[in-house]
């Protein structure tokens, strides 16, 4: 099912929800709480997203949702907080962290299984710098954003490494692996200023 493409003004509302949500963290100890009326209908829609903060291009925190149960909006400004204090990877923002702050939001696509016999039929369906990926063996689940192509753009290192997030080893496999493909739509804060 493809949705809707946000507009570029949308991606600037949710960035500045986002930063308010951690600016708000650091005041209340809480995210914000978006009202109807402050935001565009298209914005309340259920829609999963991954908040990612970076610092002088290193990963700060990331947070976010692979199944939409929530508005758009109200996701954003979770993810935007958890990302900044509750990554367990990092320790809380500080303040001081704020000038500099790069944040990058993801509106996931419902993600699609993909069908496939081996490793290598599975390789094969791959689109580096599109699909995000869920895999999925047993209690064992990990995702990697589109993004993620950049610094793994070879489509057996992504899986290996995808694998290995997991808690995999890399050269895993069983016939009762499943792996999901999934898109996004990113709006970066460098982007959009």
């Amino acid at each position: 099912m493809a949705l809707m493409s946000l507009t570029k003004s949308q991606g600037k509302l949710l960035l500045a929800l986002a930063k308010a949500s951690i600016e708000q963290g650091f005041a209340t100890g809480k995210p914000v709480k978006p009202q109807r009326g402050h935001y565009p209908p298209e914005l309340w829609v259920k829609r999963a997203t991954f908040v990612t903060l970076e610092r002088r291009l290193q990963l700060r925190g990331c947070i976010g949702m692979l199944e939409a149960i929530r508005p758009l909006v109200e996701d954003v400004a979770e993810n935007a907080f958890s990302a900044a204090f509750r990554d367990p990877r990092f320790p809380a923002l500080g303040r001081d962290e704020l000038d500099g702050l790069e944040l990058h939001i993801s509106v996931l696509s419902p993600a699609e299984a993909l069908s496939f016999d081996s490793e290598q039929a599975l390789i094969a369906q791959l689109r580096p710098g599109v699909d995000g990926l869920i895999i999925e063996a047993g209690a064992r689940r990990g995702t990697f954003l589109p993004s993620v192509w950049d610094s793994l753009p070879e489509p057996a290192q992504f899986l290996a490494h995808l694998k290995q997030k997991a808690g995999l080893m890399p050269d895993y496999w069983s016939d009762t692996l499943t792996v999901s493909r999934y898109s996004t739509q990113m709006f970066k804060s460098s982007e959009l200023a």
